[in-house]
């Protein structure tokens, strides 16, 4: 497995102790309860170890998950959950299958940080309802559900709960500062566990009986007629998963020195996690970037350690059951708070609105479409915001100048010949792409050229053109030869060319030899058509074959 086992088993046991109130409070934050979220981490924990692509990943039920499915339980119900996790799981094998983990690192960093802040705050505000003390309101809208918690916490105070998810908050904050190594988070539930019940603490709710083990496999929940209905949630966690395992992978390698994941064989581990965690009842799993990172940085080298983790849990399922279940709900939401806090990295936030406008708008937009609507739409509206202004950026690098053809006249010319040329031709230099996005500014500039009889396009630095480039160009040598304007064009590249002959503006730049491989060609092509047209003697030297 790893060649110092002893590191792998102390780290796997350091991630077990972090990630059990993390289990614990994420399964009852889905609505399937702690016990859901134990079953994921133990059963989706050591699958997604064994048949991942990442030595160093831990998987198990995470804060981003939870906010997309408890919609989905709203709706649909826990039955429907455990359906949609299997579907997922069947659609993330798949695009293993496609080798659709390579496209991966196309997502821009402010689409990533913003989605990051997003569910940070969504994580953050779906613990109100138990730091407060008050029963979940009806509602899958994280911002009316918490409204409504407060409206009710107003009426009806509970102080113990909110000093409980307080207290736990600041221990884990303040202690992290402090001895960063010491797991906090489960010496501040075990304190608020050990208060509420020295101190008979009857307004903070505990998490309530779990059964000691995980449930025997099955699959009753399963109602074939849903599967129609339920199968756009299941995309949505599929991508949810996908997205944040890769991105859980991507942190992992930049942690380590010659570790590399590979994400195909990453998303088919996570699809044969979600694939078996639903059957123990178990909730959608993914990577789990805080575990992942706490893993790391105790020192683990192999898939040891994540599995460690998970057979750690599974004796606490099976051993400490009782125990786990005098757990405050309250502690649990402290736990989270604190998580969803040590989410924001605001250094990061603040050097990505510094880089640019355009990073600052996708961070913010995707932050807000999070929050408002869910991940899934976040993540295609930061997509499609940070492509368009991407190519706006990309569009606007595009130039076309005017440039002094005289230094490439071949030959010995006097002032006076030279004088007679700059009469009749000019030459555009085209810098940078020819696409859709900013084609037609060039159609306007050279539609306006006038009092001149030949037009040379040197296109030897055009870096890409596309069909919409092509159909341009073609428009505006058309509009310049009905004005009696021939048009040569030099340097033409292969990939280029193939654009141009699709749309048969290569035939009209080529009739009479009008497309060259150098600008001294066309040049000497340029002068051959003046003369001609009679406005130029002959070349000396030259013959009608030279154009």
């Amino acid at each position: 497995m790893g060649r110092a086992p002893r590191r792998d088993l102390l780290a796997g046991l350091t991630v077990a102790i972090v990630a059990l109130p993390l289990a614990l409070g994420f399964g009852v934050s889905s609505g399937l309860g702690a016990e859901a979220g134990l079953a994921t981490a133990v059963v989706a924990g050591a699958l997604a170890a064994l048949f991942g692509g990442s030595n160093l990943q831990v998987s198990g039920p995470t804060g981003a998950m939870t906010v997309v499915l408890v919609p989905i339980v709203a709706r649909y119900g826990p039955g429907g959950v455990l359906t949609v996790g299997l579907m997922a799981g069947v659609l993330l094998i798949a695009l293993a299958l496609l080798k659709a983990g390579r496209y991966m690192r196309y997502i821009p960093a402010p689409v990533v940080e913003g989605f990051t802040l997003g569910i940070a705050c969504v994580i953050g505000l779906q613990q109100v309802p138990n730091a407060l003390g008050v029963a979940e309101p009806e509602g899958d809208k994280v911002l009316v559900v918490t409204w409504r918690a407060v409206e009710e916490f107003a009426r009806t105070p509970n102080w113990t709960a909110v000093a409980l998810a307080v207290g736990v908050a600041a221990v884990m904050l303040l202690g992290a500062r402090w001895r960063p190594t010491v797991p906090f988070s489960i010496v501040a539930v075990i304190a608020a566990t050990l208060a509420a019940q020295l101190l008979h603490l009857d307004a903070a709710a505990p998490i309530g009986d779990l059964p000691s083990g995980l449930p025997a496999p099955s699959l009753g929940f399963l109602d074939p007629s849903a599967l129609g209905s339920l199968l756009a949630p299941a995309v949505a966690v599929a991508a949810l998963a996908a997205l944040e395992s890769l991105l859980s992978a991507t942190v992992a390698d930049g942690m380590t020195v010659g570790q590399q994941h590979d994400p195909d064989k990453e998303l088919f581990g996570q699809g044969i996690a979600n694939l078996a965690a639903p059957l123990f009842g178990g909730v959608p799993a993914t990577a789990a970037i805080a575990r992942t990172a706490v893993n790391v940085r105790t020192g683990a080298g192999s898939r040891l350690a994540a599995l460690t983790h998970s057979a750690v849990l599974a004796v606490i399922a099976f051993a400490a059951a009782p125990l786990v279940s005098r757990i405050p709900l309250a502690a649990l939401a402290g736990v989270l708070l604190a998580t969803a806090i040590r989410m924001v990295e605001v250094g990061a936030l603040r050097a990505m609105a510094r880089a640019t406008r355009s990073d600052a708008i996708v961070l913010v937009l995707t932050a807000v479409a999070t929050l408002v609507l869910d991940l899934v739409h976040a993540v295609i509206i930061g997509l499609v915001v940070a492509g368009t202004l991407a190519l706006r950026a990309v569009a606007g690098q595009a130039r076309m100048d005017q440039v002094d053809f005289r230094a490439d006249v071949p030959g010995e010319h006097s002032e006076e010949e030279h004088a007679l040329l700059a009469e009749h031709i000019v030459a555009y230099r085209i810098d940078g792409p020819l696409f859709f996005a900013g084609a037609h500014r060039f159609l306007l500039e050279l539609s306006e050229v006038a009092d001149v009889r030949v037009v040379i396009l040197r296109m030897s630095r055009v870096s890409t053109m596309d069909a919409t480039g092509a159909l341009v160009l073609k428009d505006a040598v058309e509009k310049l030869n009905r004005r009696g304007i021939a048009v040569l064009a030099s340097g033409v590249r292969p990939g280029q060319r193939r654009a141009l002959e699709s749309v048969g503006a290569l035939e009209l730049l080529g009739r009479e030899g009008r497309e060259y491989a150098t600008t001294p060609e066309a040049i000497a092509g340029a002068r051959a058509h003046l003369h001609r047209a009679g406005v130029l003697p002959a070349v000396p030297g030259t013959s009608e074959a030279v154009r």
